[in-house]
């Protein structure tokens, strides 16, 4: 180290007086004590002043400026020293280093920039104001076709640098994305699929950019699904494929890069992942089938790429998918029902899976999960049941297999997400349904539950679907005893407090189920409605300009079949009713002019 801080003192000399031969000499010892002992040599250098002349000694005719690049991407390794590599003033001469021929200068400019960047965010708003990304993104543009090893080299360090430049860095990224790096990494990649450094560098690249929504119209337009697959098949070992899968996740999420994997062969890839690691208990190969099986599923939430695959419920990806509800690993149940949910967004694909018996394999899933089961795969599970319900010719169908039967038994779940599917699977089952919604009415434990889901503050999902399958179960069976029952479970103030929702569908619903109510047992639910302050509420919605049309015309059928009721009637009359539907008989909505015109008479006669 005394060694050092000779050489040092002399090349502080030999940099003013530029004799290269002593200059050289020195800097090799340099080079030699940060091999040794990079750290220790680093705080040598920053104590000694001498950064400030590194920036005289980069000048490009010089033949010490390759080592002197050097010396600065070996001590830009350590994090103290970054900021004074910015301070002394050495970004400037770096980037112009880059117009360079000679291509151990580029390599060790290159290098020196990346080490400055990475983590520094000084570091890399001075390459920024240089314009340091620009000139290496033409230069991969220009060398991208040489395979030579040494130009391979040189393309890997300025791929590292513009990672280390941009890496977690949105605006830095888009910058890239602007100057129209993603093309030409593509090309890389194919070009030097040969080279794993470059092709690891690639990579990571993608990875990072790939998570910028702006990227993903860009990777579209080139043929990124074709290289990624062709590495793909190549890799064999889990962590090579595991960086693949971590580009392939974010890119995935555009609709037009799910059909371009889907057509470049990515599902068969998957699906032989999933064949092979299925039974194996290895850390990797566990992760490795979640992995692919999460990603399958991915790809079937594009409308496109799901219709591919499903090729009229006859394709070879379907049958597989629904060979993995059956089996006994949690993962592949979770993606087989999770996949199935996907395959039904349409009523063509639902019908033919329902008359192809899939109903009865979700029932044995669910069946297989009732007691301490796995909370993700119930979730799923009800989640395809849902969608499978939704066509009309379904219901009836998926009633009688007993479907109701098989979701009431999740009742006693604790879990938010559950139970909001529960409740969208059986509203979906009961639509039109007047028997099923009669029966399901009556089931004093589940109106209960409902009852007092519709107070689950901190679930919002649940409270809203817990409210709508109540408003479900008296609009769809239009019965007295469906009514009696939620009237003695107190559930008439929920369906008040949805009158006042924020979604107008919700507002609706709950408005045509009072009326039903109101027309079927005033009597038994007269006392609830009068506490829970229906007559103000209406009041209001029908004061509200804001108020849909759909909204005003239920609420004057409401106050008119609320009329039958003394209470009721009396507070009618004390709040002026009068005065605020006479308004609306010059609404622009005729419907809601010809009911407020009758509603008027009503309350006139009645007054």
């Amino acid at each position: 180290m005394d060694n050092l801080s000779d050489t040092l003192k002399k090349l502080k000399i030999t940099a003013v007086d530029r004799t290269e031969d002593s200059l050289e000499g020195c800097l090799d010892c340099l080079l030699q004590a940060l091999a040794q002992n990079n750290m220790e040599t680093s705080e040598k250098i920053q104590g000694s002043g001498i950064l400030q002349l590194f920036a005289s000694l980069l000048i490009p005719q010089s033949s010490c400026t390759a080592k002197v690049a050097n010396i600065i991407a070996e001590v830009a390794k350590n994090e103290f020293m970054r900021i004074p590599c910015v301070d002394a003033g050495l970004i400037s001469p770096l980037v112009q280093l880059l117009t360079s021929k000679d291509q151990e200068v580029l390599l060790q400019t290159g290098r020196a920039l990346g080490n400055i960047c990475y983590d520094s965010h000084e570091g890399r708003s001075a390459v920024d104001q240089a314009g340091g990304a620009q000139i290496v993104i033409d230069h991969l543009r220009s060398l991208c076709s040489i395979t030579d090893p040494a130009n391979e080299k040189l393309l890997t360090v300025f791929c590292g640098m513009l990672m280390n430049y941009s890496n977690e860095n949105d605006s830095l990224q888009a910058q890239l994305i602007n100057m129209g790096v993603i093309p030409t990494l593509v090309k890389l990649l194919g070009i030097h699929c040969q080279n794993a450094a470059l092709t690891e560098m690639c990579l990571v690249a993608f990875g990072n950019l790939a998570e910028l929504e702006s990227s993903k119209e860009q990777f579209a337009s080139t043929n990124i699904a074709e290289e990624l697959v062709k590495l793909f098949k190549k890799q064999i070992e889990h962590d090579k494929r595991e960086m693949i899968f971590e580009v392939l996740a974010p890119l995935a999420e555009n609709d037009a890069i799910k059909l371009q994997l889907v057509e470049a062969g990515l599902v068969e890839c998957l699906l032989e992942i999933v064949q092979q690691k299925v039974d194996s208990d290895k850390e990797d190969d566990i992760a490795e089938l979640k992995t692919a099986s999460d990603l399958m599923v991915l790809l079937l939430l594009g409308d496109e790429s799901m219709q591919k695959l499903f090729e009229g419920g006859k394709g070879n990806v379907f049958q597989r998918v629904l060979s993995w509800i059956p089996s006994n690993n949690h993962q592949l149940q979770l993606a087989g029902a999770l996949a199935i949910a996907n395959f039904a967004r349409n009523d063509g694909n639902c019908i033919h899976m329902v008359d192809n018996g899939i109903v009865e394999k979700l029932m044995d899933l669910l069946d297989r999960h009732v007691e301490d089961g796995n909370v993700t795969v119930q979730h799923a599970a009800l989640s395809a049941l849902r969608n499978l319900a939704i066509p009309v010719v379904n219901k009836a169908k998926m009633l009688s297999a007993g479907v109701t039967e098989a979701v009431l038994k999740f009742l006693k779940s604790e879990m938010p997400p559950v139970q909001f599917k529960l409740l969208g699977t059986l509203r979906m089952l009961i639509d039109a349904q007047a028997e099923a919604a009669e029966q399901l009415g009556k089931n004093v434990k589940l109106v209960e539950r409902l009852v007092e889901w519709c107070e689950a503050k901190d679930h919002a999902g649940v409270m809203g679907e817990s409210n709508r399958l109540l408003s479900a179960l008296i609009r769809h069976s239009k019965s007295k005893d469906v009514i009696k029952t939620i009237v003695q479970s107190g559930g008439i103030k929920h369906l008040v407090t949805m009158a006042t929702s924020e979604h107008v569908i919700m507002q609706n619903e709950a408005l045509v189920a009072l009326a039903l109510i109101a027309a079927l047992e005033l009597g038994t639910a007269e006392k609830d409605l009068e506490s829970a302050k229906l007559v103000q509420i209406l009041h209001r919605l029908l004061a509200d300009e804001r108020s849909a049309p759909e909204i005003k015309y239920n609420s004057m059928v409401l106050i008119c079949a609320l009329m039958g009721s003394e209470s009721l009637h009396k507070e009618v009359q004390d709040l002026a009713f009068l005065d605020v539907v006479s308004k609306l008989r010059s609404h622009e909505n005729k419907s809601v002019a010809q009911q407020a015109s009758l509603t008027e008479q009503r309350l006139t006669v009645d007054s």
